[in-house]
């Protein structure tokens, strides 16, 4: 989508992009976002390819990011973006935050986290304090993080072995699919159980779809 502004342009106003792929959340935020005088939408988009294109053209003050976006994902479109200079201001709008989510994205480097649905003022609020290089996380958001922080994470390894579980394949099964051994399978699965703090390969698959570290259905 070419660029949109709300306005002839505001002197002084803090210059938002926006990128969601679903028209009625970005109409809305447009409106929201315009009945401010310090606020301004500069651009639209509607993929993670788009966003990343639009904000080198634009070089917006704050992207306000879609977590589930077409050709790129929220993930992809922050890890991409935080290796230009100055760093982006980003703030991640989701509809259901997984903590794994959560902890992936602020941890690539993004300031704010927006719940779909947020009150208008927090909306304003949550842009203002990104913009003033502030983190701003809703105090339910704070909490996930802070409860994902303090579990142990897996490894890469282990993600790809949890991957596999969560599609109903063996260990056998899981080795000849990462090309290793059976036995090696087995190691990482218990270790894989003993982090989630699970009893089993189910109850291991529910928890890891709960955070976010897997999908499932």
């Amino acid at each position: 989508m070419s660029p949109s502004a709300t306005g002839p342009g505001k002197a002084t106003a803090i210059r938002i992009l926006i990128a969601d792929d679903h028209p009625v959340v970005c109409e809305g935020l447009v409106t929201i976002l315009g009945l401010q005088d310090d606020l301004e939408v500069v651009g639209q988009a509607r993929d993670g390819e788009e966003a990343c294109r639009l904000y080198e053209q634009l070089r917006p003050d704050v992207l306000i990011l879609d977590l589930r976006m077409p050709k790129k994902d929220g993930f992809q479109v922050v890890t991409e973006l935080m290796a230009q200079r100055p760093r982006p201001r980003i703030i991640v709008l989701t509809t259901s935050p997984k903590a794994e989510d959560l902890r992936r994205v602020l941890s690539a480097g993004a300031k704010g986290y927006l719940l779909k649905g947020a009150e208008r003022a927090e909306v304003w609020e949550t842009v203002r304090e990104v913009y003033a290089g502030k983190s701003s996380l809703p105090r339910e958001i704070a909490a996930q993080l802070a409860e994902s922080m303090a579990q142990p994470e897996l490894s890469q390894r282990e993600l790809q072995v949890l991957k596999q579980m969560a599609l109903g394949k063996s260990n056998k099964e899981i080795g000849q699919v990462l090309y290793i051994s059976e036995h090696t399978v087995k190691n990482h699965v218990t270790a894989i159980l003993e982090k989630l703090n699970a009893v089993g390969r189910t109850e291991a698959v529910a928890l890891a779809a709960q955070r976010g570290l897997v999908n499932i259905g």
